[in-house]
């Protein structure tokens, strides 16, 4: 009777899903929710199909990008996979993933299970399947009226972690909340050792040590809690890192070196270097040789809004997405990075998925952009008017506010004093302004100079 179940829910996910595609969704999550209540067992079942393990992937930041990066390595070094390569990723979600992987016959073959999850939903998740990986990129204040505060996630992570008994971690060791999960557990580390960004003021998430509550110092300091941290009081500090990047250039393309292999890649991003830092440290822990490792970056394509570059009429558009005060901080430093005149468009958000809480604003330093060398200012999105009021307490001066993304598009697309224009959203911002960006790019053109298209041309997010 099992097998007949689990028959009807993948042919039930699979229909619903091309439903969803003919009348425009995504359908990456309900066709998995229906599945699941045909057939309850239907993940556990279908995971027995995966012959040499499960991969996971939770943290705040980084985990859609880490995750696919990783699922586009392990099938360019000639493994099959199963993905939720769009991030649906809670248990649905994973349904959906598995039910789409099979062929008719209600079955399919699959080297690794490469799963993101979200943070919250790893305990639901993990009673339906045993992750024998788990990587976690890094833990901030996100979405506050639905996680609540950081110790929350902590702990409901740190239970996921014993269902998952005898998992091996692979964490951010530069990340103090992080690295404590690998306390009595069996860890492998990564991290950035040394000192790369100018020294900052910005607010450090979980300052306060774990152990005794004392605040702790750091010998450098990367962004939000990140950094080579210690606590003078107990003595607690960062551990030891086994995947550390060193010898780190921004100058031109991202180089670093980890493990004596020198990376170079045409991303955007001081974050970046933790979301190759966690794949190069996960393929290694898996077994899997990192030859042309350089060139796998390389080819991968990032997913939407991860600094993806949407040229307009010749001119580069850069389209990036951040959730939460640690996201935004790090595009504004992308921002800044890039010493040509721009226009900025801010987009912010309240509905459900984004939380309806936007009191995080406060916490972004929009101050900086007064630095960014901006043209333009423009800000839009259901609380625009509540990032106009943060950019006026901030001192930095905004342009026009309109609900109109395809008016704030044009108004940047005819500025000729910038060279290229940012586009900062939050979560349910991004594919309404994708669409708006791309029928704008139809009007326009799509011409970039040789120059701008080169390489990767985008990169991946902190998002």
């Amino acid at each position: 009777m099992s097998a007949i179940r689990k028959l009807i829910a993948v042919w039930a996910a699979k229909a619903a899903s091309v439903a969803g595609r003919i009348v425009g969704k995504k359908s990456s999550s309900s066709p998995g929710v229906l599945a699941l209540k045909i057939c309850p067992d239907l993940i556990s079942l279908l995971a027995k199909n995966v012959t040499k393990g499960v991969i996971v992937t939770c943290g705040t930041n980084g985990k859609t990008t880490t995750n696919n990066l990783l699922n586009s390595s392990l099938k360019k070094y000639g493994f099959t996979t199963v993905c939720n390569t769009l991030g649906a990723n809670m248990v649905g979600g994973i349904a959906t993933a598995f039910a789409q992987a099979c062929n008719i016959f209600g079955t399919f073959k699959a080297d690794y299970a490469v799963l993101e999850v979200d943070e919250a939903s790893a305990r639901r998740v993990f009673k339906h399947i045993k992750p024998n990986y788990m990587l976690i990129t890094n833990l901030f204040r996100d979405q506050l009226d639905r996680y609540g505060e950081i110790d929350i996630t902590v702990d409901l992570l740190n239970e996921a972690i014993d269902m998952a008994d005898g998992v091996k971690l692979i964490l951010n060791g530069d990340d103090p909340l992080t690295a404590r999960f690998g306390e009595g557990r069996d860890a492998v580390y990564f991290g950035i050792s040394e000192q790369v960004l100018p020294p900052s003021d910005e607010t450090k998430e979980g300052r306060f040590c774990l152990k005794c509550g004392e605040e702790q110092e750091y010998n450098y300091f990367h962004y939000s809690q990140l950094g080579d941290y210690y606590c003078p009081h107990c003595g607690n500090k960062r551990p030891e890192i086994d995947f550390a990047a060193t010898d780190v250039d921004l100058s031109e393309s991202m180089k670093f070196t980890v493990r004596g292999k020198r990376i170079d890649v045409s991303y955007r991003g001081f974050y970046n270097i933790y979301n190759i830092l966690a794949v190069y440290a996960a393929l290694n822990t898996i077994g899997v040789k990192t030859d042309n490792f350089n060139e796998i970056l390389s080819d991968y394509k990032p997913q939407i809004g991860r600094m993806e570059l949407i040229p307009m009429g010749g001119k580069p558009f850069i389209l990036n997405l951040a959730k939460n005060p640690a996201g935004f901080n790090q595009a504004i430093q992308t921002v800044l990075l890039d010493k040509r005149p721009k226009d900025v468009i801010v987009a912010i958000n309240d509905l459900a998925n984004d939380g309806r809480d936007v009191s995080w604003l406060w916490d972004v330093d929009f101050d900086k952009l007064a630095e960014a060398n901006m043209k333009q200012l423009i800000t839009t999105g259901i609380r625009m008017y509540d990032i106009s009021l943060r950019f006026k307490y901030a001192d930095v001066k905004f342009d026009l506010i309109t609900e109109d993304m395809k008016f704030a598009l044009s108004r940047c697309f005819n500025n000729k004093d910038a060279e290229v224009c940012y586009v900062l959203v939050n979560y349910t911002a991004l594919y309404p302004t994708q669409t708006a960006m791309l029928e704008y790019q139809k009007e326009v053109g799509a011409a970039l100079p040789p120059s701008e298209s080169d390489g990767n041309g985008g990169a991946l997010s902190a998002g």
